[in-house]
């Protein structure tokens, strides 16, 4: 009777002791689970890594780095890189132009479009090696916009005045606060020229485009992707799985092995692709509509 009652107390016991630490239990198991590293991946590292370009480019910061990680391993062989994006901002799309013209200097670089390929994000992946788009996809939209608001009239009804102090004569040239002079349109207008200068020259030497004909295939058109084929803004129409192999075949991989994002990337990224996706998308409309902002 008395061993009898000692079990029980035991198993009562152990009931409590879970009950009070299974949350903790949980969590540290999910922890580990996730940072848990991968004994095939280490065994055969992998030689081919995809690479994703969607939504507005704002900050192409993580990219651009994870590009020149891919550049740097010597066991990658070929990048496949994914583009989904309207386009964004000058400077950011022309980062990631100069780090894929640099990684596909030394290793092999695919560009699939399974969705949009415009403006920024074409000019971010027009040095790839080949560049490969889905049937249904849009390309191109080679132009510069750079707009702002007048809200002077808005302003004068609310009872709101200007008032700034300013050191040169064009610092408040793109202001929302008043209509633009004709002198600041024109510097405005030559800034926006150089930048267009500087995407389809961009464009023709990597696609070897005629530049004479720039407004056949640069006057900010989307084209279908059998008309970029045709105009030569892309190479050829195909699904995802085949931009894969080719990108196996131009690399010269016989056992393709792709890097996957760790169960802890995997997990962040769940939970936070939605909210990123609205948060770029509603910078990338603000921006649009701010004032001095060179967009794609």
């Amino acid at each position: 009777m008395q061993s009898l009652k000692g079990i029980f107390s035991f198993l009562a016991s152990c009931i409590r002791y879970i009950n009070t630490y299974f949350k903790t239990f949980v969590f540290l198991f999910i922890v580990l689970l996730i940072l848990m590293p991968s004994n095939k991946s280490n065994l055969n590292p992998a030689n081919l890594i995809r690479l994703d370009l969607k939504g507005a480019i704002i900050d192409s910061s993580v990219l651009v780095e994870n590009i020149y990680k891919a550049k740097n391993d010597n066991n990658i062989k070929g990048v496949l890189l994914v583009i989904d994006s309207p386009g964004g901002t000058f400077g950011p799309s022309m980062e990631i132009a100069l780090a894929i013209e640099e990684l596909s200097k030394v290793k092999k670089v695919v560009a699939y479009t399974n969705g949009t390929m415009a403006s920024g994000s074409y000019l971010g992946g027009v040095s790839a090696n080949k560049i490969l788009a889905n049937p249904a996809s849009f390309i191109g939209s080679i132009g510069v916009i750079m707009q702002g608001a007048d809200i002077s009239e808005l302003a004068n009804k609310i009872g709101i005045k200007e008032q700034s102090i300013q050191a040169g004569t064009f610092k408040s040239a793109g202001t929302i606060t008043r209509p633009w002079k004709d002198e600041e349109k024109a510097y405005l207008q030559d800034l926006i020229n150089q930048s267009y200068e500087l995407f389809t020259d961009f464009v023709a030497n990597k696609r070897k485009l005629n530049k004479e004909n720039k407004q056949i295939w640069a006057d900010a058109r989307v084209f279908l992707a059998s008309r970029a084929k045709e105009l030569g803004l892309i190479d050829d129409l195909t699904s995802y799985e085949m931009a894969k192999k080719q990108l196996q075949d131009l690399a010269n991989v016989v056992n393709p092995i792709w890097q996957e994002e760790s169960k802890f990337e995997k997990f962040l990224n769940k939970i936070s692709e939605q909210g990123v996706s609205l948060f770029s998308d509603f910078i990338f409309k603000t921006l649009i509509n701010s004032n001095r902002e060179v967009v794609f």
